[in-house]
């Protein structure tokens, strides 16, 4: 969250002034070295196997259960396939909303300036970044399953509620960076949720998976969203939003919560 809160800052202010735009790749290229160090310096050279032996003491006696094709192993189990289709959709709604779309709806709808360009940062940086740990507490209090219904049940309200359609870029500001604030927590729910089913030498490779899934709904269905936009209008998002949303809410009801026990 803290990290796309950069983004969005330099596509804005590089909007503003296209002269030096090039320099974008600059700032990324530093972020991409940053990121390199600290993966580094959590993980040095240590395999896999050696980092799960410090979290999951159970790994060597359930080590043998991987020892086929792993692929196989993730694909026999239901649950990774619901998991991965929740991510893609997940992410999906993310970066519909944060990275581009609400902007554009803002300034062709409501009448916004170019500062609203800064909507994406404050949807990442300060909206999901703060939902992810300011509502840590409340998912222990409610439990994480019935607190990710309570969050994308309150994420639609606040999408079709009629404050939702009225001309004022400030309140459509607003209502992103609280849709944002619930969408925060519901991503490290799924992965946490994700480490939990599997056996203990798959959980790696099927949060992988899961992830892999996420990103691929962020590039696949914000190409459906544009689409969309170009033959509806921009007004489209809205709908589209509240559909996806609904469908985290089908997906979340049949993903199963017992523990997978392997045979």
């Amino acid at each position: 969250g803290l990290g796309a809160l950069i983004s969005p800052l330099v596509a804005t202010h590089f909007a503003k002034n296209p002269e030096h735009w090039s320099f974008h790749f600059i700032i990324s290229a530093g972020l991409y070295v940053t990121n390199d160090a600290f993966l580094w310096a959590a993980f040095r050279t240590r395999q896999e196997g050696q980092l799960l032996t410090f979290v999951r003491s159970d790994y060597r006696e359930r080590e043998r259960v991987s020892r086929s094709n792993k692929f196989k192993q993730i694909m026999r189990i239901k649950s990774v396939h619901a998991l991965s289709f929740f991510a893609l959709v997940n992410v999906d709604i993310e970066v519909t909303l944060g990275v581009g779309w609400s902007v554009t709806y803002i300034l062709e709808k409501r009448g916004g300036s170019f500062n609203f360009g800064y909507i994406s940062s404050r949807f990442f940086g300060v909206s999901i970044m703060l939902g992810r740990f300011l509502l840590l507490w409340l998912n222990r209090k409610l439990g994480k399953h019935r607190a990710l219904f309570i969050y994308a049940f309150m994420t639609n309200g606040r999408c079709t509620r009629p404050e939702a359609r009225r001309p004022s870029p400030i309140e459509n500001a607003l209502a992103v960076s609280f849709v944002g604030l619930l969408l925060g927590p519901m991503f490290h729910i799924l992965m946490n949720h994700s480490t939990i089913n599997p056996p203990a030498p798959l959980a790696p490779a099927c949060s992988g998976y899961i992830a892999g899934a996420g990103q691929a709904g962020s590039a696949v269905l914000p190409f459906i969203t544009g689409l969309l936009a170009q033959k509806f209008g921009i007004a489209s998002l809205q709908p589209f939003v509240v559909s996806m949303m609904s469908t985290l809410i089908v997906l979340w009801a049949v993903i199963p919560r017992a523990r997978y026990v392997p045979t």
